[in-house]
C-alpha cells in the first residue's frame, strides 16, 4: 500500500479565519486566526507577579516611595519633645547659668516645671536682681518663673518652678513603670544650646527596701548609658515607646583628662558612659508629697487630677 500525502491549500487555511472587516474610514482590519492562543495575563500567578513589578517600577519612576517603617524611638521623641524646656538664670542682667527642665503638670493657666535644686540654688557672687527664665521648645519668648519647691542637695536634688502660661506637659509615670534594660530617651540642653535628644537604656536600678514581698517595688535611684553633657541637668527621661516621664537627670560622673605638665598643664572633665544619674518617678512623687504638691502627680499618668486644675499630656556635675 502506498502512502497518501495530504496537502493543504491556501483556501483551506482561509476557512479557519473570519473575513476581513472594513471600517467606516475605509481602513481594513485584519482578522485574528481562531487558532491563536489568547491567555488572560492576570488570571495566572506569573501574570500577577509581572503586574506587581510593573506597578512598583511605575511608582519609582513617578517618585512615589513606599511608606517608611515605624520608628518607636522617633515617635516617642515627637510625642514628648513639646514638654521639654530650657532654663536660664540671669543675675544683674547677665546670663550666669543654663540648664534643662520638663513641664509635667498644669493647673488652669499655670504650668509646673521640674528641674534640679542645684540649678536654682543662688550663688553669693550673683548680682541683683536674679531672674529665672523658662524657654519653651516652641521657640516662644522667655517666661519668667518662680520657685515653688526645692529639695536639699544631694539627697533630694529636685525643684519645681511655676510659669504663668499654659505649656504642653508630660505627666509623671507610675512608680513601678520601670525595668532594667528598658529603652529610654533623654531630652536636655547641653552647654546651654538648643534642646537635643540622647538615647540609651536603663542600665542600673536600685529599689527601696520593702518589709513585705507583696508590696510593689519602687525605684529609689537609677542610671542610664544615655550620653549627656554640661547643661543637661533637670532634663526629662522618657521610656520608649509609651513616652512616660520616668525620671529626671540629676547629674553624671566625670573623668578628669589632663595633659601637659607644670604651669602648662591643661585638664577638663569628660562624662563617663553609663554614669548618668536619674531621679526615678517614685522619688519625684515622694518629694512632691513632702512639699504639699501631691496633686501635681496623680497615681496614674494621663488621668486628670481630682484637685483643682487638670493635668494635660503633651500632643551630674553640680552647678550645671
Amino acid at each position: 500500500m502506498g502512502g497518501r500525502s495530504v496537502g493543504r491549500s491556501a483556501d483551506d487555511g482561509a476557512r479557519g479565519r473570519r473575513p476581513a472587516r472594513v471600517c467606516g474610514n475605509g481602513a481594513i482590519v485584519a482578522p485574528v486566526d481562531r487558532n491563536v492562543l489568547r491567555t488572560p495575563l492576570l488570571s495566572r500567578p506569573g501574570g500577577a507577579v509581572l503586574a506587581a513589578a510593573a506597578l512598583l517600577l511605575a511608582s519609582l519612576l513617578l517618585g512615589v516611595a513606599p511608606a517608611h517603617a515605624s520608628n518607636p524611638r522617633a515617635e516617642t521623641v515627637q510625642k514628648v519633645f513639646p514638654s521639654a524646656v530650657r532654663i536660664q538664670i540671669r543675675a544683674g542682667g547677665q546670663l550666669v547659668r543654663s540648664a534643662s527642665g520638663i513641664a509635667f503638670a498644669r493647673d488652669g493657666e499655670k504650668t509646673f516645671v521640674l528641674t534640679n535644686a542645684h540649678v536654682v540654688e543662688p550663688s553669693r557672687a550673683w548680682a541683683s536682681p536674679v531672674r529665672i527664665e523658662v524657654l519653651p521648645s516652641t521657640g516662644s519668648d522667655q517666661l519668667q518663673a518662680s520657685v515653688v519647691a526645692t529639695g536639699a542637695v544631694p539627697d533630694a536634688d529636685m525643684a519645681v518652678l511655676e510659669v504663668a502660661a499654659p505649656l504642653p506637659v508630660t505627666p509623671l509615670a507610675q512608680d513601678d513603670g520601670l525595668e532594667l534594660g528598658d529603652d529610654l530617651v533623654v531630652i536636655g540642653a547641653p552647654f546651654g544650646k538648643g534642646l537635643s535628644v540622647a538615647a540609651g537604656i536603663v542600665s542600673q536600678v536600685e529599689y527601696e527596701f520593702t518589709e513585705s514581698a507583696g508590696e510593689p517595688r519602687r525605684a529609689k535611684s537609677l542610671k542610664t548609658d544615655a550620653a549627656i553633657g554640661y547643661g543637661s541637668s533637670g532634663g526629662g527621661v522618657f521610656d520608649v515607646p509609651s513616652g512616660r516621664l520616668i525620671g529626671l537627670v540629676e547629674g553624671y560622673r566625670t573623668a578628669r583628662v589632663a595633659f601637659g605638665k607644670d604651669a602648662e598643664q591643661y585638664a577638663f572633665d569628660v562624662p563617663m558612659p553609663g554614669e548618668t544619674f536619674v531621679a526615678p518617678a517614685a522619688k519625684i512623687r515622694r518629694f512632691l508629697q513632702e512639699k504639699g504638691l501631691a496633686r501635681l502627680a496623680p497615681g496614674r499618668p494621663g488621668i486628670a487630677s481630682g484637685a483643682k486644675g487638670a493635668l494635660v499630656p503633651a500632643t551630674a556635675a553640680r552647678g550645671l
